[in-house]
């Protein structure tokens, strides 16, 4: 088993195909470095795996909140692969890094999941804001976590989410900083994506949404905010392990987050004009 440096393995997995090459090369061990600025151009995804006893009712969750969990892939029970976000994709094997939960409590981070895999399980694929990270960029805006070379800061907030059966608890959002017309023409351009968490949620104070400490994120890394600078927050697929945190389901697995899985689709797909 190995790992890369996450600038090194960007630039290899980038000079292939992108998004096949990388699952491949997690699915031999590289491990260890955050999926974000990987395979430039193709949708990335978070995942949550339940029971299909649970399956409807976090189904429903998702649909009621569209803003941090919008569902763009779906497994039948027991089936490992999902065709429609790529043809050799196996969700046992080909993220970098994924968690374990048994009744909300975080047992294991492996690097593949076969071991744990069972015949009723069911594996939901969220939208990442990765994806439009891409749109900003192109714009010629920074994303200081990319910059930096560090995981995306995400936070639990105070902010509900609509509950469903079993399933409640906090939004988990994004946040990166920008000058506040970076952050205006960063606004325009992320409403263009409402498949993979579209507009802010929230911008500026972070105390308003119950972040006491930004520069202590719950998941990902700290960044650098200028003194110009104001934070910037998306709802974020982290959001289910904060609900797992709260709902204690008997077992569920999901990817460690900015550890995420890369599909064949196109960023360009999930864009409205």
């Amino acid at each position: 088993m190995g790992s890369l440096s996450a600038r090194s393995f960007r630039s290899e997995a980038a000079a292939e195909l992108p998004s096949a090459e990388a699952r491949r090369k997690y699915r031999a061990g590289h491990a260890g470095v955050s999926t974000a600025g990987v395979a430039p151009g193709f949708v990335q995804g978070n995942l949550a795996i339940l029971p299909e006893k649970l399956a409807g009712a976090f189904h429903r969750f998702c649909q009621l909140n569209p803003k941090p969990c919008p569902i763009i892939g779906m497994s039948e029970v027991g089936d490992p692969r999902i065709p429609a976000l790529g043809l050799d994709l196996d969700i046992r094997t080909d993220l970098p890094k994924y968690r374990v939960w048994r009744n909300g409590e975080l047992v294991e981070e492996p690097a593949d999941i076969m071991s744990h895999w069972r015949s009723d399980l069911v594996a939901f694929v969220i939208g990442c804001s990765f994806s439009f990270e891409e749109a900003l960029m192109a714009d010629g805006l920074s994303i200081r976590h990319i910059d930096e070379d560090r995981n995306v800061p995400m936070y639990r907030t105070s902010v509900a989410c609509e509950p469903a059966g079993p399933f409640a608890g906090p939004l988990v959002v994004s946040m990166r900083p920008f000058k506040p017309a970076d952050a205006i023409r960063a606004i325009q351009i992320t409403t263009r994506f409402p498949a993979v968490h579209g507009a802010p949620v929230h911008f500026g104070k972070p105390e308003q949404i119950g972040i006491a400490d930004i520069g202590k994120p719950d998941y990902g890394d700290s960044v650098t905010i200028a003194p110009d600078e104001v934070p910037v927050f998306w709802a974020c697929g982290v959001t289910p392990q904060s609900i797992i945190l709260e709902s204690r389901p008997d077992f569920a697995i999901t990817h460690a987050p900015g550890f995420m899985l890369v599909t064949d689709l196109r960023n360009s797909e999930f864009s409205i004009q």
